[in-house]
C-alpha cells in the first residue's frame, strides 16, 4: 500500500485538505494532529532532510561494518 501524505487544517467544523488530492468514498485515512502550526515548519524541514539523506536505492548497511562498536548500545 502506497502512503501519500496530503496537508490539511480543521477550520472549526470539518478537515480541510490543503493539497489537491481526489478522495474516494470509504476510502481509509490516517490522520496526525500535528502540535501547532510552528513545528509545521520543523516537520516540513525534518521531511527534506530526509528526503535527500536517504535515496530510492539506499543500500542496507548490516552491523558488520561497524568499525567501532558503542559498548553502551543496549541493541534495542
Amino acid at each position: 500500500m502506497e502512503l501519500i501524505g496530503l496537508r490539511a487544517h480543521f477550520d472549526g467544523k470539518q478537515i480541510v485538505l490543503d493539497d489537491s488530492f481526489r478522495l474516494k468514498p470509504n476510502m481509509p485515512l490516517l490522520i496526525l494532529v500535528l502540535p501547532n502550526q510552528e513545528n509545521m515548519a520543523w516537520f516540513t524541514l525534518a521531511e527534506q532532510g530526509l528526503a535527500t539523506a536517504y535515496g530510492e536505492n539506499e543500500p542496507e548497511y548490516s552491523a558488520h561494518l561497524v568499525k567501532e562498536p558503542n559498548a553502551e548500545y543496549e541493541g534495542r
